[in-house]
């Protein structure tokens, strides 16, 4: 049955929800029992010094007892955000309040944790397709990528392929931004032409579902590809210059790029597997036909379409070429400013098209992020992680690289890609060295940074997903394609069939035909030990 987003059965019982979230949220913060493998930890790396400094606890317990709240938000969030038992943006919110409330930083700390760079970085990319859209720009943009196209594969394999090869070499959430409307469009347009004239549109959602899927799959698939495909890479780019082992772009490129065609064709066969039964509109060619027909009626380019051109490719050549000087939410931000001062959209219709629901909760989950980041609860979950690898003799070797890449894989869906790479990047790379294989601190490095491309199955893992959520609406009716339930439901079997490529392919095959430079782990211990002495 059509439901048009509507929650029915079980996932409809929101108070449910809420309850078994709190619940789960009590369980963990105030009754089971502080392990003491968790205070080892906080003592051990200064957290119970750093939180005693900052006059938010007094001694260890107390400290222990604010990381364990720490982890009890955790369940509760993915919860929340998983079944919308909240609205996602009222969950977002809830993280900056409990940390308030609860005291687990400092006051001036985390309003800065909810509105950084990332939170202005997607507020701009939300700006900047309310913008491509508004003056219709979107439309040349699908007719120039898929105009040629007709029929239903070959349309579809476009789309992933170059998508994913995009998405490696620019930002991904830049191209999820105007890119939805345009599989929106498509979407309409094939529907529309298989309704009887003058009736109401009878809607595939299993259509509009395959399509959004695939296309911030793809995107997601591109992170592995190159440096410039986001933040992570160049903070592990940044970790191995620490070891003085730094890593070239060309080089980053002949580890990770073979990835992203691979992964984009995996990406056909498993959305053709998946949907192949469910979709009953079969010819995307009406689609793209009424986007061509809406782009020949809006004639040659206008005044408003060059100046959003001219804004989107300044904006991502900032992105690629502006380096941390320029940062992302700098450059982001000109998509509110530039379309007001050239006159070309008005400030009110950009605000309009912004989703604040989603915003709210990105930012959310990078409170969350920082919570556990700051509270030493992530690292405790890292260092039980590697000690349960070490008894079963994955320490070194494959072993190592799936171990930490699975758990790279994994947190990248519940905080930010970025935010991952630089917890767990710190750990990884001092034990490529101390485990004195020839190339391993490049090897685990790549594995983990390689690894946090794949937030496939929760709309907090990357901007992508949440853009993907927010802007994908039925045209005529303004109501959401997308559950976040159904990131869980179609987009865990990508992730393991992700993993599998990169544990597969990336280890068994690109390690060994790559190799790695000579010196590089003789040079990254000369650094270790000058530092430790």
């Amino acid at each position: 049955m059509d439901t048009h987003g509507e929650k029915t059965g079980i996932l409809a019982k929101k108070r449910l929800w809420v309850g078994i979230g709190v619940g789960v949220f009590i369980l963990v913060a105030y009754i089971l029992p502080t392990p003491q493998s968790l205070m080892d930890v906080l003592e051990k790396y200064g957290y119970v010094q750093k939180m005693i400094d900052w006059e938010i606890a007094q001694n260890l317990e107390q400290a222990s007892d604010k990381t364990m709240i720490v982890l009890g938000l955790v369940p509760m969030a993915i919860i929340f955000f998983a079944v919308e038992a909240l609205p996602i943006g009222v969950t977002g919110l809830l993280m900056p309040i409990m940390a308030y409330f609860f005291g687990l930083l400092p006051f001036n700390m985390i309003g800065k944790t909810f509105a950084g760079d990332a939170p202005m970085f997607m507020l701009g990319v939300f700006a900047l397709g309310a913008t491509v859209v508004e003056v219709g720009f979107h439309k040349r943009l699908a007719v120039w990528l898929l105009g040629w196209t007709k029929g239903f594969w070959v349309p579809m394999c476009v789309l992933c392929i170059s998508m994913s090869i995009m998405g490696s070499f620019m930002s991904a959430p830049a191209m999820c931004s105007f890119m939805v409307p345009v599989i929106m469009a498509v979407y309409y347009g094939s529907v529309k032409a298989v309704t009887p004239k003058g009736e109401k549109i009878i809607h595939d959602p299993a259509l509009a579902k395959y399509l959004l899927f695939s296309l911030c799959f793809a995107l997601n698939m591109g992170g592995p590809g190159t440096p410039s495909a986001g933040g992570r890479n160049v903070i592990m780019m940044g970790f191995f210059t620490d070891y003085g082992i730094s890593i070239t772009y060309s080089d980053w490129m002949k580890y990770g790029w073979p990835l992203v065609p691979l992964g984009s064709i995996m990406l056909i066969l498993y959305m053709a597997t998946f949907f192949s039964k469910k979709i009953k509109t079969r010819d995307l060619t009406p689609g793209l036909e009424y986007i061509k027909e809406e782009t020949r009626q809006m004639g040659k380019m206008k005044y408003a379409e060059y100046v959003t051109a001219g804004t989107l490719f300044l904006i991502v050549g900032l992105w690629i070429f502006g380096g941390e000087a320029a940062g992302l939410g700098g450059p982001a931000l000109l998509a509110f400013v530039i379309p007001v001062l050239f006159k070309t959209v008005e400030f009110e219709q950009i605000l309009v098209r912004i989703s604040f629901n989603a915003w709210f909760m990105y930012c959310g989950a990078l409170t969350l992020g920082a919570l556990l980041k700051e509270s030493g609860g992530a690292l405790w979950l890292a260092t039980t992680f590697l000690n349960t690898l070490s008894k079963v003799g994955m320490d070194q070797g494959y072993g190592l690289w799936v171990g930490m890449s699975g758990f790279a894989g994994l947190i990248t869906n519940f905080m930010s890609d970025a935010a991952t790479v630089a917890l767990i990047g710190p750990i990884v790379v001092p034990m490529g060295i101390m485990s004195g294989v020839a190339g391993e601190p490049w090897a685990i490095g790549l594995a983990v940074a390689l690894a946090s491309s794949f937030a496939h199955f929760l709309i907090v893992g990357s901007p992508a997903n949440a853009l993907t959520f927010a802007l994908g609406i039925y045209p005529d009716t303004n109501k959401r394609v997308l559950e976040a339930i159904d990131f869980v439901k179609y987009g865990f079997g990508f992730f393991l069939l992700s993993m599998a490529l990169l544990w597969i392919v990336g280890f068994l095959v690109i390690y060994p035909l790559v190799g790695f430079p000579e010196g590089i782990l003789e040079t990254a211990t000369q650094v270790l030990q000058s530092t430790a002495n």
